[in-house]
């Protein structure tokens, strides 16, 4: 299992446990955070699984694809560590990687 470390909208860090191979979001949402919507299932169409990576992070993840980075362009939230969670597998190398919901836009 994998540890990942969420902070919802409302500012409440609760750590989580991930089995690899599942998306961060898969993770996020199976452990009850309702903030983080996922309306299109993790199919990379709608952004609505957008968080905030931690900075030291950042260098861990798989390089964005030109999709994910049109999504998170329409966001008013985008920040240097933006992501779609769908996107993100849950790996041993991101244990403890700590995210933050993304406002809603």
């Amino acid at each position: 299992m994998v540890t990942i470390r969420v902070t919802d909208r409302a500012g409440q860090e609760k750590a989580v446990d991930g089995q690899e191979g599942l998306s961060i979001m898969e993770v996020i949402r199976e452990n009850g955070f309702d903030d983080l919507l996922a309306l299109c299932g993790g199919c990379c169409s709608c952004a609505t699984c957008h968080v905030h990576v931690a900075p030291e992070y950042l260098s861990l993840l798989p390089p964005m694809s030109d999709d994910e980075s049109d999504l998170l362009d329409s966001s008013d939230h985008r920040i240097d560590g933006s992501r779609l969670s769908c996107q993100l597998r849950c790996t041993a190398s991101l244990d403890g990687l700590r995210v933050t919901i993304a406002p809603e836009d």
